[in-house]
């Protein structure tokens, strides 16, 4: 059954069941530090049995603040943003505030429409996903004072944007002196597409910079882009196979084109690791139950997302605010990597 309008309880009728004003009503319901223990129990127990909900519209616009926090994704069709959205979600509730998602499909004007759509929907501060985005953007949050974080990339501590992340392009490189350490010299990258995405930019960065550092380099044939699906995937494992010579190792742009790169390779009868190492990154669950279990770099995603939430939670209280917050990120050793066949020949 529905209720009608006039059952539905109002702060009169809570302010009657505890036994308190209107007042003091809106003051637990609002500010419930600055109410005593023994009231705002009152208040709480008439709310609870009377089943009132306040107003949102109300109490937004008498607070101007919505509660509400916005987060753009490229999507949630990848396992490391349903964590991310998990662990945001998880926090702000904990601050009382309520989280709005979005996706722009890796699409720049697509992530600065739904940024705006949230804004205007009353979202008190935004979480965005890396530090790409539109100039116009950035000036429309910068013109309007909006609370923002930059996730899953490190900006410079001078910089004038809120960031916590890690440096894509060194966490990259890492896993590539790992590779030529193992005696692999013919390092191929199976990359996400680079255009309009600032981390895969990045990643392909750090896998250049660590080979020139070693007096290597990846020519065109051994870098290839895909979007990040497995079927995408499996076909860029093929392209870069079919390159004379085939490379000894790839390094992947993320976990989930990893695991097609390994799908394909066994479809292919390419041993790995014994013939082709493979490496991934962000270590996905799927990563460990995999067999060969997958060699990838572990991004701490629930501890980056809370300390993002924090950002803006200390923002909104109009508490000052670290700039730019590093997390640690780690290669994980498992058995999709060996020496390089060369090097196991001659040993």
């Amino acid at each position: 059954m529905v209720k009608r309008p006039h059952d539905v309880p109002t702060v009169a009728a809570v302010a009657a069941a505890a036994g308190v004003s209107t007042a003091t009503v809106s003051r637990v319901l609002n500010t419930p530090q600055a109410v005593r223990e023994t009231l705002r129990r009152q208040v709480e127990t008439a709310v609870a049995q009377l089943g009132y909900v306040p107003h949102a519209g109300a109490r937004a616009m008498m607070l101007r603040r919505s509660g509400t926090i916005g987060a753009v994704f490229p999507t949630v069709d990848n396992a490391i943003f349903a964590k991310a959205i998990d662990a945001l979600q998880r926090r702000l509730s904990e601050a009382g505030l309520q989280l709005l998602i979005a996706t722009s499909d890796y699409d720049p004007d697509a992530e600065m429409r739904q940024a705006v759509n949230l804004v205007a929907r009353g979202a008190d501060a935004l979480a965005l996903c890396g530090a790409g985005q539109r100039s116009e953007l950035l000036e429309f949050l910068r013109q309007r004072g909006l609370p923002c974080v930059h996730v899953m990339t490190l900006l410079p501590a001078d910089a004038p944007m809120t960031s916590v992340g890690f440096d894509n392009a060194g966490a990259m490189a890492q896993a590539v002196r790992y590779l030529i350490d193992l005696g692999h010299r013919r390092i191929a990258m199976l990359a996400g597409v680079t255009r309009d995405n600032d981390r895969a930019s990045a990643r392909v960065a750090g896998v250049r910079r660590a080979l020139h550092d070693a007096g290597l380099k990846l020519p065109p044939q051994r870098l290839v882009e895909r979007r990040y699906s497995i079927a995408a995937a499996r076909e860029g494992l093929r392209e870069l196979m079919a390159a004379r010579p085939a490379p000894t190792a790839i390094v992947c742009g993320n976990d989930v084109l990893a695991f097609g790169a390994l799908l394909e390779a066994q479809r292919l009868g390419i041993a790995v690791p014994q013939a082709l190492s493979i490496v991934g990154f962000d270590d996905l669950e799927l990563a460990r139950q995999l067999q060969p279990a997958l060699t990838t770099v572990r991004v701490p995603a629930e501890e980056m997302w809370r300390a993002a939430a924090d950002r803006l939670i200390a923002a909104l209280r109009g508490e000052a605010v670290q700039r730019a917050t590093e997390i640690e990120v780690a290669l994980v050793v498992r058995e999709s990597t060996a020496a390089a066949p060369r090097r196991r020949r001659k040993a």
